[in-house]
């Protein structure tokens, strides 16, 4: 915890125990088969046993919690008949004196974490582990005392290094690299043994023969384990994160408000997912990055909040200003009023009756057959803007990410954006945005599909169009000579007149 605290979310801004629980399902449905509850500190939710015994009668190999051990004993009893496995506890110091200093709380609640250790021990867990965060000059002395835990205890002991974010004055002085603890421990236990370690694993495994217990080491800062990492996290305020290290978050909780269905969700995780790097920044241009550290339940919202659903009505919410504001001289496409020179007889619109007043057109007498629309447009950028999308450096977020979301999102809301359209029964929706440095451009395309009795060119021209917007909205502190050109229709196939604008 930083010094200084942390100022805590109101609760409408936390994802409610419904929505927790949906989103575990959803993480369930495709093939996650572990979940851990963390912090700040889980416990502090009153919700957390009924959440857990929802998800725990899903396919789950496990699903734990890390807590910092000062609630555990009231709770642990209740929990474990809820349905959990795992249990992680951290704490860095076995000197009541020092933890105090370490933790800010007074050296008290030292006895309280430690009764919370022993409880969990007698209790039928699956797995027990201590996590130390060590640090050069504080606590590094301690790594055999707490080796010593394993001997007569089993119990994995995780050693992490000392990592950066944002509050915690990182400082590479203070970090004691993996070799350096396992030379110290050595100097103890010669025959310390290396074990085994899994694809996936996070941790280096070691173990002193005759030990029941075991340790291992957390080596994210001196050799990172990007490569085997499967992990995904979920912020209590519904973010989702590929990487604990990454300051790029992407909004599950302002999607699931928008009314997204789970189809919506997993298209979100999945293009979130797609974009996870091959490893993190590095050791010292981490300690650079501004990243919050998983205390803070949230202070500032990293992700662009794509749509504001408003009593059924999807809007678009200026930064400046909460009202819609119409532009003066616009001109106006329909009228409500009667109007003998605008009219279908004279015109041809088909959306407009006989005595020139708006009305949907009946599409009941069309044909049922499958039929698909390409559309695409542009947005070009200034040489920094567009090298800001490129290299992910945009505070707001991944905006190619957030905009290909939104694209997606906005072609399913077509019939609530444009008044005359039929709401679709959509098969397909998708969003590409590619980079074209020559001409600092982000090039939009869409594809719609359905099978239905009219097209879905509205559909892909509107996925464009609000991905284009998304685009503009998450450049604009930079940039405020944004341009949106060339939105059109490819081509569109099944109905009864075929276009196709290719050529």
């Amino acid at each position: 915890m930083p010094e200084e605290g942390v100022p805590l979310t109101p609760t409408s801004k936390l994802l409610s125990e419904a929505e927790i629980v949906r989103v575990g399902k959803l993480f369930i449905s495709q093939g996650v088969d572990k979940i851990r509850f963390t912090g700040g500190e889980p416990l502090i939710r009153k919700e957390l046993p009924s959440i857990i015994s929802q998800l725990s009668q899903l396919n789950l190999k496990s699903i734990g919690i890390t807590t910092n051990g000062l609630l555990l004993s009231r709770y642990l009893t209740e929990l474990l008949a809820n349905g959990l496995t795992h249990l992680n506890i951290s704490l860095d110091s076995l000197n009541p004196k020092l933890f105090e200093k370490i933790s800010r709380r007074p050296s008290k609640a030292w006895f309280k974490v430690w009764e919370a250790i022993e409880m969990a021990q007698l209790s039928p867990l699956k797995e027990l582990k201590l996590n130390v965060v060590v640090m050069k000059g504080i606590n590094e002395s301690e790594l055999c005392d707490f080796v010593e835990l394993t001997k007569e205890r089993d119990i994995d002991i995780r050693f992490i290094e000392y990592m950066p974010f944002t509050g915690n004055k990182w400082d590479l002085s203070k970090m004691v690299p993996y070799n350096e603890m396992v030379s110290i421990i050595q100097q103890k236990y010669p025959e310390l043994k290396k074990l085994d370690d899994s694809v996936h694993h996070t941790a280096k495994a070691y173990q002193i023969p005759g030990h029941r217990g075991k340790f291992g080491f957390i080596t994210s800062m001196s050799e990172h384990f990007c490569g085997g990492c499967n992990r995904l996290r979920i912020t209590a305020d519904g973010n989702l994160k590929v990487c604990l290290f990454g300051n790029t978050e992407v909004s599950l909780r302002d999607v699931i408000r928008s009314g997204a269905t789970d189809d919506d969700l997993l298209s979100l995780i999945g293009l979130g997912v797609k974009r996870k790097h091959a490893k993190h920044a590095g050791m010292m241009n981490l300690s650079k990055m501004e990243n919050r550290p998983m205390i803070l339940i949230d202070s500032r919202s990293i992700s662009q909040r794509i749509l504001i659903r408003n009593e059924g009505n999807i809007l678009i919410r200026n930064d400046n200003s909460d009202r819609l504001q119409s532009r003066q001289g616009s001109r106006r496409l329909f009228s409500n009023s009667k109007n003998p020179k605008l009219s279908r007889k004279n015109t041809g619109l088909t959306h407009l009756d006989t005595d020139g007043k708006v009305k949907m057109v009946d599409v009941s007498g069309k044909k049922m057959t499958t039929r698909e629309a390409v559309a695409i447009g542009e947005v070009t950028l200034s040489e920094e803007a567009f090298h800001a999308v490129q290299e992910n450096k945009l505070k707001k977020g991944d905006v190619l990410t957030i905009s290909q979301i939104a694209g997606i999102i906005g072609g399913k809301q077509t019939s609530n954006l444009i008044p005359l359209c039929h709401p679709l029964p959509l098969s397909k929706i998708d969003v590409d945005l590619s980079l074209e440095p020559e001409t600092n451009t982000i090039k939009i395309r869409s594809i719609a599909k359905t099978t239905s009795n009219t097209g879905v060119e509205m559909e892909a021209l509107t996925a464009v169009a609000v991905a284009a917007l998304t685009v503009y909205d998450m450049c604009k502190a930079i940039d405020k000579g944004i341009i949106i050109k060339e939105i059109k229709l490819l081509k569109k196939t099944g109905g009864k007149s075929d276009y196709n604008f290719q050529n």
